[in-house]
């Protein structure tokens, strides 16, 4: 890596204590191989496979997590809701309606001092709730702090692939990345886009690779077979992290290179 190269990593949805459990054990050794000065986080499953809360937050942010984003499930926790007022690292959909608490966008330094810009942002098809047009809330961002930054990663928690796609080769050229998360199964389109952005469309999880998008198969199966609730519980064996690295050229502000990363835990 050039000097003027800034690695990002940036780690799949976190399912539960067994993905947790799984960034404890494999970071070291992911940070020693890939070498990122910034390390970003989809944490929205981390408590027991719905939501997050101040301590999980504050054990992956201990872990050398640098921000956690979200997705749908940030609420599912009630605990999260003072915290997110006071903890700008950890990041809800920009978005949301604005009177919802917490922030969904900053401006961080990585380890060398550069200044890494994340947003946030959810998808509107197929997913339930107020969110705004992740097309103008994005532009609207990019306005305010793209000049301001080194690097400029999304995070966008969409349910379908085309709209992926469609912001995506919007924004490219815009900004550095956009890596989709949300359906928890890693995508094989990692790419550079023509004018310079990085993309996939889902970086995948941290989870069970023998379970449905890391719940017990068990349970899963049952729901389908009798349409009757359940408690999903985690899956918690044979566990696989997902997670991509980005190699953003500080002086264009644009990706050189983004590589697929996928390690079982055992």
């Amino acid at each position: 890596m050039q000097d003027d190269d800034i690695g990002i990593l940036f780690i799949g949805d976190i399912i539960g204590k067994p993905g947790r459990l799984a960034v404890n054990a494999l970071i070291r050794r992911l940070t020693e191989m890939y070498k990122p000065e910034f390390v970003i986080a989809n944490g929205e499953n981390s408590a027991h496979g719905m939501g997050i809360t101040p301590d999980i937050a504050g054990f992956l942010f201990a872990l050398g997590i640098d921000v956690i984003t979200t997705g749908n499930h940030i609420w599912d926790q009630k605990t999260i809701i003072p915290y997110m007022h006071k903890e700008p690292k950890l990041l809800r959909p920009a978005n949301y309606p604005s009177s919802v608490p917490g922030k969904g966008y900053g401006i961080f330094l990585s380890k060398s001092g550069k200044r890494i810009g994340v947003i946030n942002l959810e998808g509107r098809v197929f997913m339930k709730g107020l969110a705004e047009s992740p097309f103008t809330v994005a532009e609207d961002i990019i306005k305010e702090i793209g000049s301001e930054t080194d690097a400029l990663i999304i995070d966008f928690h969409a349910e379908a692939t085309s709209e992926k796609e469609a912001l995506a080769l919007y924004l490219d050229g815009e900004i550095s990345a956009l890596l989709g998360t949300h359906t928890h199964v890693q995508t094989n389109d990692d790419m550079i886009l023509p004018k310079g952005t990085a993309y996939i469309t889902d970086v995948g999880m941290v989870g069970s690779k023998y379970s449905v998008l890391g719940t017990n198969k068990d349970i899963a199966i049952r729901r389908y077979l009798t349409g009757m609730p359940e408690k999903f519980i985690p899956e918690e064996n044979n566990i696989v992290l997902n997670a991509v690295s980005v190699t953003v050229d500080k002086k264009t502000k644009l990706s050189k290179n983004i590589q697929k990363i996928r390690v079982d835990k055992d």
